[in-house]
């Protein structure tokens, strides 16, 4: 078995791990591996109580790395995530106390209940993996993956991310409640926190980042890029969204789609690994043009009409 296989049959056993403690949610739990092999962050909206946290916990734990968890309040400030720099008089310097944005893997829990200055704190971090604090520049672990959850915007005391702060997320998606059957099973399992404590780690950090550049060495044909461009065009036509979809996502679009292709244990890309990716890429970067439009609906609808090669 080569270096590759053993490291894609490992990932297969993390997912397995975290489906395990996720029950019923494998496409969620497909398509978070996906956003972390694609070297983006993850997006989760929902209700409170869904298993958001628990997916995060549960990722953190099998990929082996340094997890910090930040809970964002409305008296949550930019300090709080970055860090500071105090003064040591003795040794007449500077010295940073690097906050939890430090870490490999970080929930942003109920991302914006904080303001936008709060969250703007992470922006610089999650597009150019360093941060700037009093005028120095640190560079972040590698990887570095965020895992935001947020609660609908109808709920009270919630601020709307940016749209420049939403392009940051590769991958958006819900959770959703459980199916009766799961449901059922984790209502007689043992308590998922517990099984938690008893989950090992399965992956490295070292074996993250190879499993990153594995992704990057899947075939991506001329016919699917033909694809990949006329969902893009697609989206950009005013009678769909209000503003389609920048060339950035058309590139996040490449990447999620090559690392649910390599998951599946294929070295190309298929048409329904772009058909399965777009719709988390796109739910929430675009806007339907009609007030009466469901975006999920909309983004169906664009994707039947868009001929596949």
């Amino acid at each position: 078995m080569s270096e590759t296989d053993n490291r894609l049959q490992r990932l297969q056993e993390a997912t397995e791990a975290v489906n395990r403690i996720l029950l019923g949610k494998d496409r969620q739990v497909n398509l978070a591996f996906c956003c972390l092999l694609a070297r983006g962050h993850l997006l989760i909206e929902d209700v409170p109580g869904v298993g958001k946290t628990t997916l995060a916990h549960a990722m953190a734990r099998v990929i082996g790395s340094n997890y910090q968890r930040v809970q964002f309040t409305s008296d949550l400030l930019p300090a709080d995530i970055l860090g500071v720099s105090i003064y040591k008089r003795e040794k007449d310097v500077f010295e940073l106390h690097p906050g939890p944005i430090f870490s490999q893997v970080i929930l942003a829990d109920e991302i914006n209940r904080a303001t936008p200055k709060t969250q703007s704190a992470l922006l610089e971090g999650m597009a150019e993996g360093q941060v700037t604090i009093e005028n120095e520049t640190h560079a972040l672990p590698d990887p570095f993956f965020v895992m935001a959850t947020q609660n609908p915007l109808d709920l009270v005391g919630t601020f709307p991310l940016p749209d420049s702060q939403l392009d940051r997320f590769l991958i958006s998606f819900s959770i959703g409640y459980p199916a009766p059957e799961a449901e059922r099973a984790l209502l007689v399992a043992e308590d998922r926190a517990l099984l938690l404590d008893r989950t090992e780690q399965i992956l490295s950090p070292a074996e993250i980042r190879a499993l990153q550049e594995d992704c990057n060495a899947i075939h991506v044909s001329e016919n699917l890029l033909d694809y990949v461009q006329a969902l893009l065009a697609e989206t950009r036509d005013e009678r769909w969204f209000e503003a389609g979809l920048s060339p950035r996502a058309g590139l996040a679009l490449l990447a999620a789609s090559r690392a649910h292709a390599f998951l599946a244990g294929r070295d190309y890309v298929a048409p329904e690994d772009i058909k399965t990716i777009f719709p988390a890429l796109t739910r929430h970067r675009l806007s339907p043009s009609g007030f009466s439009q469901d975006p999920e609906e909309q983004v169906r609808e664009l994707l039947s009409q868009v001929p596949i090669p």
